[in-house]
């Protein structure tokens, strides 16, 4: 990618229709992330954190406002193009891991290098790599069901990771471990974005990720303060 800014929202305002009463769930948020950066955006739940991300991904278009990804309004992308962009240059966290359960670890992070049309036997030697840095080389062939939380949530980065992705989004990404595990996850992200030049966005309710951060922002009732 030749931007520096990979995604940025101007005015974005996102509103949902539940059973005839309107709800905002985020209110004109501009933001902007640009590589080598580490972004925390702090808020409880509820506060439209998620909505944000999905939003960053091109999952959900904006009610109001413009979105930039990658130096291109998220409307003039095709879905199929906005399928590959993501595949190929956006790598997502969740607080759930969404770890296929009928695939072995080397094999979930195989797949999402397939979607991003990375032949088999690069996936294969990538995704390895990835293993041994971050330590659960080990459970190359073990299946999900039979790892800690703290094992999957490794997997889960390794997976983001693995496909060379430039913007990184993470939810909740240290919610469901211990602060060793936690901090240990944060800091592999830190270095992917000092080293890499990539760009993580990591929204959470998880002050002890402040110390990372290059930059904090907080959102409240879907506006960012």
């Amino acid at each position: 990618m030749k931007t520096e800014i990979f995604v940025r929202l101007s005015d974005v305002s996102k509103k949902y229709d539940r059973t005839g009463v309107e709800t905002l769930a985020l209110q004109h948020v501009s933001f902007e992330a640009r590589a080598g950066e580490m972004v925390l955006l702090l808020g409880p739940s509820g506060s439209g954190k998620t909505t944000f991300l999905t939003i960053l991904a091109g999952l959900q278009k904006p009610s109001e406002g413009e979105v930039t990804i990658f130096g291109q309004n998220v409307l003039d992308y095709s879905p199929k193009d906005l399928q590959k962009l993501r595949a190929q240059h956006i790598g997502f966290i969740f607080q759930t891991f969404y770890l296929l359960d009928s695939l072995s670890v080397i094999e979930n992070i195989m797949l999402v290098m397939k979607f991003a049309g990375i032949s088999k036997t690069e996936a294969n030697q990538r995704a390895r790599i990835f293993l041994e840095k971050f330590g659960i080389s080990h459970l190359t062939n073990a299946y999900p069901k039979t790892l800690s939380q703290g094992e999957k949530q490794r997997v889960a980065v390794a997976r983001a990771l693995a496909n060379g992705a430039n913007l990184i989004l993470a939810d909740e990404p240290t919610g469901s471990l211990s602060t060793l595990q936690g901090m240990t996850i944060v800091q592999y992200l830190k270095d992917a974005v000092m080293n890499d030049g990539r760009c993580a966005v990591i929204a959470s309710h998880d002050e002890r990720i402040r110390p990372f951060a290059d930059r904090v922002l907080t959102l409240r009732d879907g506006v960012l303060v």
